[in-house]
């Protein structure tokens, strides 16, 4: 199972040590920087799943962090750490792009549950944009059934476009005839079976044109979508 991956940002060392500690503990990959600047060069240089940043930081502060994380990734959770309690400071936070907002002292409890939503939140978001693929020198949007690109546009029918992304998600592989039957009618019948055969035509005509994309048939066991 992935760890997921933190960048903290806090220049209290007995801080940091004791609430990275406690991350770790419970299997998050903490990366700690004790400034802001160092933070976004750590930030730009690997991936992240949440950003936990102090306010109060040399160089640069976690608000200058945040406008500049958002310049890169505007969907990278991020919460900010701070002994201030002034409302106008939450306000500023939210409006740079800031999912939370944590007042110090806070209990390592609360920031481990409010990691957990906003990562939950994250994973699902990424999921749901999971619509658009790169075919060649296509565009696949799967919510509209359209492969298009600058000079064209495709239409698809429903069924086409649930075989393709099926084909996409699972590319390289090979998938049982009776597992993409299954998948798009819920069972094998015969004449859904020959419909098949029609669909992997058209695509195949489609993307005729596109190197290294073939779908391969299987004699006997099924199709694999190469590309």
């Amino acid at each position: 199972m992935k760890n997921f991956k933190i960048l903290y940002a806090e220049d209290d060392e007995t801080l940091a040590f004791l609430t990275k500690d406690n991350l770790e503990q419970n299997n998050y990959e903490v990366t700690h920087c004790s400034n802001g600047k160092k933070s976004l060069e750590v930030f730009k240089e690997e991936e992240f799943d949440i950003c936990i940043l102090d306010i109060m930081m040399p160089k640069m502060d976690g608000f200058e962090l945040a406008e500049e994380i958002r310049k890169i990734d505007i969907d990278v959770p991020i919460i900010f750490l701070s002994a201030k309690t002034l409302k106008e400071d939450r306000i500023k936070g939210l409006r740079l792009g800031a999912d939370d907002y944590l007042v110090k002292p806070f209990s390592i409890e609360e920031l481990l549950l409010k990691i957990e939503i906003f990562l939950k939140r994250s994973q699902k978001n990424s999921l749901d944009k999971k619509s658009i693929y790169e075919i060649g020198k296509y565009q696949f949007d799967t919510k509209n059934f359209i492969l298009f690109n600058e000079n064209e546009k495709v239409g698809l029918t429903q069924r086409e476009a649930e075989l393709l992304k099926l084909f996409l998600d699972n590319k390289n592989l090979v998938l049982k005839r009776q597992q993409i039957l299954n998948s798009l009618w819920g069972d094998d019948d015969y004449f859904m079976g020959r419909s098949l055969d029609v669909f992997i035509s058209r695509l195949r005509k489609i993307l005729a044109n596109e190197k290294g994309i073939a779908i391969e048939n299987l004699h006997g066991i099924g199709f694999r979508f190469i590309m």
